[in-house]
């Protein structure tokens, strides 16, 4: 008798390669044991709710909270416009990273972006390390990376990301685990339509 093939989870993520959201879709993937699965790298958490109430996914991972930066507002306001019911909730720890071009030192830096949730995780960090550097939000915070190492951002941009982005898209960790609180988690929720 033929041995039944497992279906492919397609997991929709709210983050690029090398996301925080990444980590916690393999994570979450892991903890319930499938090993069969894509994942479908969506940036936003409106992208993701939005393919999985048309079908495109099967499965939706996406931050809802973080132990210091609190309610992950994106999150809030595109759960008030889709239809899922919610599979999961699980945390993760997160380790900020400030992150730049190789050779840039910290005399170049004139901006720092990231994620709104990134920057308020950081934020006594920033205002004692980085007075007058100017802080921008951006969509993702692997994104912000991506854009980086991409040069769609000047060289004079630090931001602030994962180890698994620096690797990905071999930039310096300029200074490692920056956030404000040396315990900080996210809680996630996988999602289903």
């Amino acid at each position: 008798m033929p041995q039944k093939q497992k279906k492919l989870e397609i997991i929709g993520v709210s983050g690029a390669p090398g996301s925080f959201s990444e980590e916690a879709a393999r994570h979450y993937a892991h903890q319930a044991g499938i090993k069969t699965y894509r994942l479908s790298f969506l940036v936003t958490v409106e992208n993701v709710l939005s393919a999985l109430e048309n079908g495109e996914i099967t499965l939706g991972v996406f931050p809802v909270m973080n132990s210091i930066g609190g309610i992950v507002l994106e999150t809030v306001y595109a759960m008030s416009k889709h239809n899922f019911s919610v599979k999961k909730i699980f945390h993760i720890e997160i380790h900020q990273n400030l992150l730049v071009k190789k050779g840039v030192t910290p005399g170049h830096i004139t901006h720092i972006t990231s994620h709104d949730q990134a920057l308020k995780q950081c934020m006594q960090y920033l205002k004692r390390m980085w007075p007058k550097v100017k802080i921008e939000e951006y969509e993702d915070t692997a994104k912000a990376a991506e854009d980086l190492a991409a040069g769609k951002l000047p060289d004079t941009t630090a931001v602030i990301a994962s180890r698994a982005a620096a690797h990905l898209y071999k930039l310096d960790i300029l200074e490692p685990s920056i956030q404000d609180l040396k315990d900080n988690q996210t809680t996630f929720i996988a999602a289903r339509a």
